[in-house]
């Protein structure tokens, strides 16, 4: 095929190179977010290949299709920090959460109003919201620090591990109060329709939220930091930790083995009495006999879908120009089912202490309507940049080729942290003193249990892969 020069092929280009000065003059060249991908594709998108490896346990395949510079420091070192830490690589995981906890401070230091994030807004105004900076949800900066101790414990490094709990908690307690109001509604709600109180609500007053106060707050979290502070020998702190997990997480059978320990220990007479009321007696370490702790994350939670509809608005001059309404939304699939664990060829149960995807789910709730709004005034934005070529020869052609990148460049904001758990399971029982063993799809873990003394086993089950291992926590 012969290609020739027309005069409307000249019009066209000048066209099309006049839109873009357009753009350019708005703040898109200053947008730190600027790529072909987040120009016409969304988060989701781009990392499907990861996803689903990871969804089918090929964590170092994850790795490798991971894409670069997609979301900013924040975000794409939390995916990193995660997928290197189910690799079993730690060094890694621990460098790049670290650069993603650098990234944090800096955007939470940043003025309100700076330079580049007003050229990131004005670029998200007429093109999609994925050039705007990434926010951590509070649920994810939990999660980063929790990763962050996870690594420190791997290494035996317990004060590091520490203060990494202590920044989680200031996060926990930052988002309970920033939704103080609407947990003490949830409560209203609950008494009035008789449910019974929430022990654990009582003892920590916290809100007996339910299920609200379940996607608040992490109860995953509150039991690991307790675990650790216990494991430092400060009850106080471990039985205040414990306490929050048991109000999150009132039926799970290890955080009120260890919210009843911690009672005893300290000797909290009040506290024990409504305690055996509710649950039954402490029940001590047989002689002779140690402990093992098992933390089970299983699965991925739910990625971030795209939503779009098509929005026509007409104007006096007979010009249709074509919009597009896009959000996010989690699908409504279930998570699959994974098979239980084995100790010593028996199969176990554990009971759930945080269901991720409920957070995720939760925080997408308390997004959307901003996200709404945007789009809102992003329309009357690109219908106004559209109306600059009104009048001229190449009006047709101009609504044609703005019909075309309206449609193109409105995409859903679906970023999120997509390599976290869907729901992380508890498992505790008191064992003989010496070897046993876990077991899973053909994969054994063989440990050591001591008179008197707790073993922990942190595993993280993706597919029909699964990361884990132990670490001795010492008399608790």
């Amino acid at each position: 095929m012969t290609l020739c020069w027309s005069p409307n092929r000249s019009k066209m280009t000048k066209l099309i190179r006049q839109g873009f000065i357009a753009l350019v003059s708005a703040g898109l060249v200053a947008c730190s977010n600027l790529s072909a991908g987040n120009l016409f594709s969304h988060y989701s998108q781009q990392t499907s290949a990861t996803y689903q490896l990871l969804s089918s346990g090929q964590y170092a395949q994850a790795i490798d299709q991971l894409p670069d510079g997609v979301a900013g420091d924040i975000l794409d070192n939390m995916e990193r920090g995660r997928l290197e830490f189910l690799n079993a690589n730690y060094p890694g995981s621990l460098a790049a959460l670290n650069a993603s906890d650098a990234a944090v401070k800096e955007w939470q230091q940043q003025a309100s109003i700076s330079i580049s994030e007003s050229a990131n807004t004005v670029g998200s105004f007429i093109t999609n919201d994925n050039l705007r900076s990434y926010q951590p949800s509070d649920y994810e900066l939990g999660f980063l620090h929790l990763y962050l101790s996870l690594n420190y414990l791997k290494k035996g490094d317990l004060e590091g591990a520490l203060v990494e709990v202590r920044r989680a908690n200031l996060v926990q307690e930052q988002a309970r109060k920033e939704r103080e109001k609407e947990l003490r509604s949830a409560e209203k709600s609950a008494k009035e329709q008789g449910i019974s109180p929430n022990l654990g609500s009582v003892l920590s007053r916290y809100p007996n939220a339910g299920k609200t106060l379940q996607a608040v707050q992490n109860g995953y979290l509150f039991f690991y930091s307790g675990l650790l502070y216990e494991t430092e020998g400060n009850l106080n702190s471990a039985y205040i930790d414990y306490k929050r997990a048991l109000a999150v997480a009132p039926e799970n059978n290890v955080v009120i083995e260890a919210t009843l320990r911690t009672a005893t220990k300290l000797g909290m007479k009040q506290d024990l009495a409504k305690l055996t009321r509710r649950y039954g007696q402490y029940q001590p370490l047989p002689r002779h006999q140690g402990r093992v702790i098992v933390i089970d994350e299983q699965s991925v939670v739910k990625a971030l879908q795209g939503w779009k509809q098509p929005l026509p608005l007409y104007d006096s001059h007979g010009n249709t120009a074509i919009y597009n309404l896009a959000l996010p939304y989690y699908p409504n699939t279930k998570v699959r089912d994974v098979s239980p664990l084995r100790l010593d060829e028996k199969n176990i149960v554990g009971s759930t202490v945080v269901n991720v995807n409920a957070m995720a789910e939760r925080d997408l709730t308390e997004r959307l309507p901003a996200m709404v709004v945007r789009q809102a005034l992003r329309i009357v934005a690109k219908d106004g940049l559209r109306k600059t070529t009104r009048g001229s020869s190449n009006e047709e052609l101009g609504n044609l080729l703005f019909n075309i990148y309206n449609t193109l460049s409105e995409q859903p904001d679906t970023r999120s942290w997509q390599s976290l758990p869907a729901q992380v399971q508890l498992y505790s029982k008191a064992l003989s003193a010496g070897k046993h063993h876990l077991s899973w799809n053909g994969e054994q873990l063989e440990f050591d249990v001591s008179k008197g003394k707790t073993t922990l086993i942190w595993a993280s089950r993706q597919g029909i892969s699964t990361t884990w291992w132990q670490i001795k926590l010492g008399e608790i």
